[in-house]
């Protein structure tokens, strides 16, 4: 019966050492997950606008925690929605939390990409835009569509769980780089 009891006690020993370990774990593969499927669809958005030879952009909708493919339809003149709609996983974000500093040499400051714009020009309250022209060059998504924008450096969307935080950045170039930071330790952006 003691043996039984000692089996039981180390069973229940391990079981909790092992259960919150687990949902680090999966919270850490979650947030992954998410931010390796927004950098898809950037990277999405880009082959799209070159290959239409027109605009295409990412739309993430930061309020309601989700992103999507639009690409211009130049005889409607207006965007349209391409594929589905993605939302992130239950406990992802869109912030980089209390992180203060964007990964060295891409943004001057920390901040999400500029909002998206209507087809008239006027900015959508809550969300973010990664806009690319018909040579896949992000530019600034500013002003009415079919209007190009300057090439910029300076879009980046960030996901955070609360315990991390990534970071997807884009050159002037069109180079796209995914970056991860731990919030536990003293922040250091590290490329994946």
């Amino acid at each position: 019966m003691i043996e039984t009891l000692f089996v039981v006690a180390l069973t229940g020993v391990i079981a909790a050492i092992a259960v919150p370990m687990m949902t680090n774990t999966l919270g850490d593969f979650r947030l992954s997950g998410d931010a390796h499927g927004l950098m898809n669809a950037v990277s999405l958005a880009k082959l799209r606008a070159a290959a239409n030879f027109s605009q295409a952009r990412l739309y993430v909708d930061l309020s309601a925690r989700s992103f999507h493919l639009e690409t211009w339809n130049k005889t409607a003149t207006a965007w349209a929605t391409e594929g589905s709609t993605t939302t992130l996983s239950s406990n992802d974000t869109f912030s980089f939390g209390v992180v203060g500093a964007a990964p060295l040499n891409t943004q001057s400051a920390i901040g999400q990409a500029s909002a998206c714009v209507t087809g008239t020009g006027a900015p959508i309250a809550n969300t973010a835009c990664i806009l690319f022209n018909s040579r896949g060059i992000p530019v600034d998504p500013s002003g009415a569509p079919p209007a190009v924008g300057a090439p910029t450096g300076n879009d980046a969307l960030y996901l955070t769980d609360g315990m991390s935080v990534y970071g997807m950045t884009l050159s002037a170039t069109g180079l796209i780089k995914l970056w991860r930071t731990n919030l536990r330790a003293t922040p250091a952006w590290v490329l994946q």
